[in-house]
């Protein structure tokens, strides 16, 4: 029976990041506050073209992660086959800097810099991937130890050397090998097992399926490269950067569902879906209620130059909540596939499975989403629109295209397990952040002063997140009897572990 504690290690990850949030808005505040918007869009950009090198890296941990969680012994295969794929990912990102830098004013040398961080991310996911098999909740510790080795770093090298993009690269670079120690110390009772040529063979006969799931993260990545090509300039990205880092607060409440998906594939039981849905939106809704109310000072805190993108982070905080549903939906689905258990199992029958099938929903999600941005910008540029402004337009594509497969996947989640009708629960959940952040919102329009320095500025609203949340959670305590239990539980798993 599996040793995985969906209870405990969604706990662990959600409490740690919280942490990260912090840590992560800590390192933002120095990025956005020292480099330029230029430098800023750049370092967005980056992000984007990273995604590429990775997308073979899938071929090894999607397999090795449903592998470790059913008790197969592919771990130090994972990590070495990992670390030669590096290489290929490598040149792959050295062949996507060179045509960005051509079709775009960002400095080549500056995009092959960081170079430097792709074998840092090949092993750190064929670890993350390891861990999410064995230990889902230590991922999360490693999490926080990257976003807080990045606060020193990023202090010294951005801050006061003023090293720029080059120092920011250079940080991401330490906290990645930070992070690996973690997940490394954590791994390494599976990394004594046996290098074994037959996993590597497996994952290259069967690389078709992560690797046609892996296209959707390059098909969503394009949105980036297609912005900064079709504007011609990286200044808009800084906007979406910026809005983005503040709107993504909501993605961190998707961490108390990360150990669903290797639960059920070591077999545990459907009731632990139910569980843990309800769970993830007790967090998620007040956590994008957060990011809508405080989206203007925070955009203001990271620098007063992003305060217009208000209206973004808003949009982008409602796509995020949406997303976090239907990601839920989709771990649970590919968890309880079983078509890879059977060895004699053919392409056909992995084409019949989910798989293949949400792979292939989220592949037209993504396609359907960049097609629908390149045409509206193309038009939209013709007519000397502010960049800020193709931005809003941008989100507001992202939003609307991510609401009907949300709801489908739901339709699926429903066909699939059981789901009990909670409404009253949920309804409970956002009454509450109405009401809660409804005083927050007044009081921030009315008692808050905006100062650029940021040491008089961030104490107001740092005293007002506090007050915000406290009073969330104390007055579902009262009125919901499943919060009570949720915290009667996360008591016991804290202080009378088994």
């Amino acid at each position: 029976m599996s040793g995985i504690r969906v209870t405990y290690s969604g706990l662990i990850s959600f409490s740690v990041g919280l942490i990260s949030i912090f840590t992560g808005l800590v390192f933002t505040l120095i990025i956005t506050r020292r480099l330029s918007p230029e430098e800023l869009g750049t370092w967005g950009l980056l992000g984007s073209l990273l995604v590429y090198p990775l997308m073979i890296q899938p071929i090894i941990g999607y397999w090795a992660t449903r592998e470790i969680a059913r008790g197969e012994k592919s771990a130090k295969t994972a990590l070495l086959t990992s670390g030669y794929f590096s290489v290929v990912g490598s040149i792959v990102y050295i062949l996507f800097a060179y045509i960005v830098s051509v079709e775009s004013n960002v400095s080549l040398d500056i995009l092959l810099l960081a170079i430097l961080l792709i074998p840092m991310q090949f092993i750190q996911r064929a670890l993350s991937d390891i861990n999410l098999g064995w230990k889902p909740h230590t991922i999360s510790f490693s999490l926080v130890v990257f976003e807080s080795v990045k606060i020193p770093a990023g202090i010294l090298l951005v801050y006061f050397l003023d090293w720029g993009i080059t120092g920011a690269i250079i940080t991401t670079f330490i906290a990645h090998l930070s992070s690996i120690v973690i997940l490394g110390w954590y791994a390494r009772e599976k990394l004594r097992e046996k290098f074994q040529i037959q996993y590597v063979k497996k994952w290259i006969k069967f690389s078709w399926i992560p690797l046609y799931g892996g296209v959707q993260n390059m098909i969503l990545a394009l949105d980036v490269v297609i912005f900064t090509i079709i504007t011609g300039s990286v200044t808009g990205l800084a906007f979406w950067t910026a809005a983005t880092a503040v709107a993504y607060v909501v993605g961190h409440a998707g961490s108390i569902s990360e150990a669903i998906y290797s639960k059920l594939i070591s077999g545990g039981k459907k009731a632990h879906i139910e569980e843990t849905l309800i769970r993830l939106l007790y967090f998620a809704i007040p956590l994008c209620s957060l990011s809508i109310v405080f989206a203007k000072p925070g955009l203001f805190a990271l620098n007063p130059l992003y305060v217009d993108a208000y209206p973004i982070v808003i949009i982008m905080s409602i796509k995020t909540l949406l997303g976090l549903i239907r990601g839920m939906f989709d771990s649970t689905l590919s968890g309880l596939e079983k078509v890879d258990i059977d060895k004699e199992a053919t392409w056909k029958n992995y084409i019949k499975s989910k798989l293949f099938f949400l792979p292939t929903l989220k592949n037209i999600h993504h396609g359907f989403y960049i097609i629908s941005l390149t045409v509206v910008l193309l038009i939209l540029s013709q007519n000397n629109i502010k960049e800020v402004d193709l931005v809003f337009y941008w989100s507001i594509i992202a939003l609307v295209v991510q609401i009907p497969f949300t709801i489908y996947s739901t339709y699926l989640a429903r066909e699939n397990f059981e789901l009990k009708k909670h409404t009253n629960t949920i309804v409970k959940y956002m009454i509450t952040s109405i009401l809660v952040f409804g005083v927050t919102y007044f009081l921030i329009q009315n008692f808050v002063v905006y100062k650029e320095i940021i040491l008089e500025f961030m104490p107001q609203i740092l005293i007002l997140v506090g007050f915000t949340s406290i009073s969330y959670i104390a007055i579902t305590y009262f009125i919901d009897s499943r919060t009570k239990k949720m915290i009667n539980s996360i008591k016991s798993e804290l202080f009378h572990r088994n």
